[in-house]
């Protein structure tokens, strides 16, 4: 795969560039450009369908990407270049890089037959080879922030939405990523429970961690986010700081969207 420029642009955490992504004849995602700053919040919105899951899912590789370039902490993601082209990099170099990178879903994939602490321990154990006491120490103290100290011999199935999903963010940043990226993590919860989850993403965001998050919590977005891009039909139609694309954005398209939302 051809790639238009260098991509070595470490001022930025992550850093998207002519970003194609198509499934079979339909293109889902169709040119984007989008940078985020180390300890900035970018949050994308837009109707279903618009392309804001499938770009998220590139940034970390779960998406082959068909033209252009990411780069996270001025690595590109997934590929290596050689003379203008990108090729795709081993399994093992993407887990690697992959590691750096939590995500949290709209399910919370949670390990059914495992503790909440055991669910945290997992992966720094397994992916990184860890000693289990510091592991265990940073998990019980990731559970203590987001609220769920008490919940650290508990199963899954023990706890509610919100309480699931708090437990999937924990698990998340006990590999210490520097980048959390978020897919609509309240989607499906019930409304009561939205809160508790989008205070533990506040406090990330004040701690200073880089965030791309795609939501519908248009209240979320406008309090936390340092900039709100707006796509439809795979393109960004805007993007810019919460106050101008809320109140006063410039494109009919946003307009119409946020006369619905709001």
């Amino acid at each position: 795969m051809s790639t238009p420029q260098p991509a070595v642009e470490t001022r930025s955490m992550v850093v998207a560039r002519g970003v194609r992504k198509s499934y079979g004849a339909h293109e889902v995602i169709k040119g984007v450009d989008l940078e985020v700053a180390p300890g900035e919040v970018l949050c994308l919105l837009g109707p279903s369908g618009s392309g804001k899951s499938t770009f998220l899912r590139c940034i970390n590789h779960l998406e082959q990407i068909d033209a252009g370039w990411i780069s996270v902490d001025g690595e590109l993601v997934g590929y290596r270049e050689h003379r203008g082209r990108l090729y795709e990099l081993r399994d093992a170099e993407i887990a690697r890089r992959r590691s750096e990178i939590g995500m949290v879903f709209q399910q919370f994939n949670l390990f059914p037959h495992l503790s909440v602490l055991e669910n945290l321990m997992q992966a720094p154990l397994r992916v990184r080879r860890e000693a289990a006491g510091p592991v265990r120490e940073r998990s019980l103290a990731l559970l203590d922030r987001v609220g769920l100290a008490d919940k650290a011999g508990a199963y899954p199935r023990q706890l509610s939405g919100g309480q699931q999903q708090r437990v999937a963010i924990a698990r998340a940043l006990a590999m210490q990523p520097k980048l959390m990226l978020f897919d609509e993590p309240t989607s499906a919860l019930d409304p009561e429970l939205v809160g508790e989850v989008l205070d533990v993403m506040r406090g990330l965001a004040d701690d200073g961690m880089t965030m791309v998050v795609v939501t519908h919590e248009i209240g979320f977005a406008r309090e936390v986010a340092d900039t709100v891009a707006f796509l439809d039909g795979g393109v960004v139609v805007e993007a810019g700081p919460p106050s101008q694309v809320f109140d006063a954005p410039q494109h009919e398209r946003t307009r119409a969207f946020l006369a619905r939302v709001l």
